[in-house]
């Protein structure tokens, strides 16, 4: 009987154990899968920021400017101007761009009953002496109170800021004022465009071909620039030529209803894009 009782007991610690250890095996492995699960969700969340446009984040301003040695900044909106210094942030109105007759550089003169202040851009690599990020334009700032005093100068280093309403994904419907189907491109799909502006660069298909190219922009201005295709043959290419000789001769836009209209300073609206959600 005692030998029964030892034997009982022994069988009931051995079970035991067993149970115990699976327990402590089981839980690892959640463990493990739900980091998995947490590692999937973080990818996924990295590659939505990835695919989300920088400009979204902008505070309206359509250029910036910043510099060291003293550090300075300046930001133009289409109603201010604002300069920031380690003193003094100095706000004054807008104004009108005088530009050189090659287009490279641009002077906003600016006088208020307080402040005489000029920008000066032009359209030259500049390097941040600190930080070593080369942007497209280099900036000089010139003020002065207009009561007198000394001319304080600062230069630095500037980018515009690319309209955030042109990242997506466009589908050409007009071309010169004529509807666009894809009749006019012997059945194959009608010309579209994917713009990014995290990287300026747009891609898409032209017709027959696909396209690759960057642009440029500056207020009010939108260039499709360097532009690339495949070398493919088609039965008829004639409206391929057409569209893209438009793409690249456009030099302005606007955006409503969905819409891109682009256009030069001859002709209105040479190419209009339908977004595609």
């Amino acid at each position: 009987m005692k030998n029964s009782i030892i034997l009982s007991c022994a069988v009931l610690l051995f079970f035991g154990c067993v149970e115990k250890k699976k327990v402590e095996t089981s839980e690892p492995e959640a463990t493990e899968a739900s980091e998995e699960i947490k590692a999937d969700t973080l990818i996924t969340e990295e590659k939505k920021r990835e695919m989300e446009p920088i400009a979204i984040k902008i505070d309206g301003s359509y250029f910036k400017a910043t510099g060291t040695e003293p550090f300075w900044g300046l930001k133009i909106y289409d109603d201010k101007v604002e300069l920031q210094t380690m003193e003094d942030t100095i706000t004054t109105p807008p104004s009108t761009a005088i530009k050189a007759q090659d287009g490279n550089i641009s002077m906003y003169r600016i006088q208020t009953e307080a402040t005489q202040m000029d920008v000066i851009i032009s359209h030259k690599e500049c390097t941040n002496a600190m930080s070593g990020e080369v942007f497209p334009y280099t900036v000089t700032v010139s003020y002065k109170n207009t009561g007198g005093g000394e001319t304080i100068v600062y230069e630095g280093c500037g980018s515009y800021i690319t309209d955030y309403r042109l990242h997506d994904i466009w589908v050409l419907e007009e071309m010169k004022g004529n509807p666009i189907s894809k009749e006019d491109f012997d059945g194959r799909e009608v010309p579209n465009m994917e713009i990014n502006i995290n990287n300026n660069r747009f891609s898409g298909f032209s017709g027959c071909n696909r396209m690759t190219g960057s642009l440029f922009y500056e207020q009010d201005v939108l260039r499709f620039t360097q532009v690339a295709s495949t070398r493919m043959a088609c039965p008829s290419m004639d409206k391929e030529t057409e569209f893209l000789a438009a793409l690249q001769g456009s030099t302005t836009y606007k955006i409503e209803n969905n819409r891109l209209y682009l256009s030069n300073g001859s002709e209105e609206n040479l190419l209009v894009f339908k977004k595609i959600d």
